[in-house]
């Protein structure tokens, strides 16, 4: 079934009640931090059950659950680069490897505040073409299969903290990709950095550091969004609970990716894509999902 429209913001996650959104809630929490789609699944998981769309505002607020979930596993990272940061610039020291990281993460972060801001309402507004079945199929193929090919034509002997400006760059363009629905922040993000050679848990512990602001500011962006379109008390505490639920799924994901990608690297993740993609195109072809 459709969303629900609440000045002009889709709400349908409001008409599911708390049961189904504590359902969702894991599917968001385990899916947002694993490079498979949280967006395919949020979508997939709803129209083989026959509920509503949750809708794009759900997804995005609950973006604030893998930021608990991020903060929480990598609180070690996050500590020293900004105790180092701060006491670089205290000291004038320009080139301290934990100061030029966190620059890093700053200009990472420019290409999609950018065009966040000049797509939000495409990308928010009640029945998104872009969070059409075929759409989020098609980007679940694509990235499965350029998953495949960074895994076999790339050689993953760089860490994280190796990481150049260039890196940077590059794989914050790509993370400019999630903004599609189906594609996945944390798997555009750590397909671009294992095309930069990076190890494949070392990629993953780079996107995620680097994906730190965006998740911040996507989540924050959709709560004020929420608050301006006036949803009514119930509204909020259906959505809280949600992220509540979201959160220690997020964190359970977080464990388990790390723990796979060290013994397996990316192979389950760019095979499940794949077969993920196929199925929804032949759902929505044969009119198997909605």
């Amino acid at each position: 079934m459709a969303g629900v429209c609440t000045e002009g913001i889709d709400t349908g996650f409001v008409a599911l009640g708390y049961g189904k959104v504590a359902v969702l809630g894991v599917v968001q929490g385990i899916t947002e931090l694993l490079p498979i789609s949280s967006t395919a699944h949020m979508r997939v998981v709803p129209a083989l059950l026959g509920w509503r769309d949750p809708g794009s505002a759900f997804s995005a607020a609950m973006q604030l659950a893998a930021l608990a979930a991020v903060v929480s596993y990598f609180w070690g990272d996050i500590r020293r680069l900004a105790t180092g940061s701060v006491s670089a610039v205290v000291r004038l020291d320009f080139k301290d490897k934990d100061f030029r990281f966190s620059l890093g993460i700053v200009v990472a972060t420019i290409p999609i505040v950018i065009f966040g801001l000049l797509l939000s309402k495409l990308l928010n507004t009640c029945d998104t073409p872009l969070r059409s079945l075929p759409v989020i199929g098609i980007s679940c193929v694509v990235m499965g299969s350029l998953l495949v090919l960074g895994q076999l034509y790339c050689n993953h002997t760089r860490k994280a903290e190796d990481a150049t400006m260039l890196d940077f760059i590059i794989v914050g363009i790509a993370q400019v990709g999630a903004l599609i629905p189906g594609v996945s922040r944390s798997g555009s993000t750590l397909t671009a950095a294992m095309f930069r050679d990076f190890e494949a848990d070392e990629a993953a512990r780079f996107s995620f550091l680097m994906g730190l602001p965006a998740i911040t500011a996507a989540g924050l962006k959709e709560f004020v969004e929420l608050y301006k379109a006036g949803i009514g008390l119930e509204a909020w505490s259906i959505l809280i609970f949600g992220l509540v639920i979201a959160s220690a799924s997020a964190f359970a994901a977080i464990w388990g990716l790390m723990r796979l990608l060290e013994n397996f690297s990316s192979w389950p993740f760019a095979i499940y894509r794949i077969a993920l993609g196929i199925f929804l195109l032949v759902g929505f072809q044969f009119a198997w999902l909605a």
